[in-house]
């Protein structure tokens, strides 16, 4: 998978994003993020990216030129018209699932804009999908951006070494994740759960099961409205049609 971020920090993001698993991934070759400097692509000799908005009002706006060349670059790369999110406090909130999905794309786009925003017309013309992180504006669309990347990029096969870990974590399901523990058996005076140490699997799965489903109700019911539940555990656990 192949990830394009148009932006006017290109070493912001790869510096962030190629350390860690995503790091490694993208040294194996199963991952590649391009940071794409959109000042590169400005006709302005200054290398001016933004102007005065017209109507007025605050602030300055990012021009569509230098986007739309930038963009334009990535597609003549791959031979076609890529997949393309910008970065929103307008767009759908993002989710596992999205995540999941996008997954699923082979290249994809991601524009980070700045200042007072972006020309209309350039989004008009390049983005398919509009994404946010959450009901907060930040300074610009990076943090969004490596945010988005790095949750899809754990999703493509190889990128995490045990390939379970993605199907047993939060919102699998739409339930968070059970409660985890490691070695000591005791520590502060708070003991891992027997039923862990019982080498009983069987047990194991029941008990990390409910566990997600309480946790779930304690911290996020609005999850539960669409959780993966049987009809006993509704009943057990006093979940009707997602409502406690």
């Amino acid at each position: 998978m192949r990830f394009y971020i148009l932006t006017l920090f290109p070493e912001m993001v790869t510096s962030a994003l190629l350390t860690s698993i995503i790091g490694k991934a993208a040294k194996k070759g199963i991952l590649e993020i391009e940071g794409v400097n959109i000042r590169d692509f400005t006709r302005d000799r200054h290398q001016k990216v933004d102007d005065y908005p017209y109507g007025g009002g605050a602030g300055m706006v990012m021009q569509a030129q230098p986007i739309y060349d930038a963009y334009c670059s990535v597609a003549e790369k791959i031979g076609r018209r890529p997949r393309t999110v910008y970065l929103t406090p307008q767009g759908k909130t993002f989710t596992q699932a999205k995540a999941k999905e996008l997954a699923c794309t082979e290249d994809l786009v991601f524009l980070c804009g700045h200042y007072e925003g972006v020309d209309e017309r350039v989004l008009e013309e390049i983005v398919t999908d509009y994404v946010s992180i959450g009901d907060y504006v930040l300074t610009g669309g990076e943090l969004a951006a490596m945010v988005m990347v790095d949750a899809i990029a754990r999703m493509v096969p190889g990128v995490l070494t045990n390939e379970k870990s993605a199907c047993t974590e939060s919102f699998e399901g739409n339930l968070l994740e059970y409660p985890q523990y490691s070695r000591p058996v005791e520590w502060n005076g708070k003991r891992v759960p027997d039923v862990l140490l019982s080498g009983d699997h069987g047990k194991v799965e029941l008990w990390r099961r409910e566990q997600s489903i309480l946790r779930t109700r304690q911290f996020r019911p609005d999850l539960l409205k669409n959780a993966e539940l049987t009809l006993r555990e509704k009943a057990v656990y006093g979940v009707n049609d997602g409502k406690i």
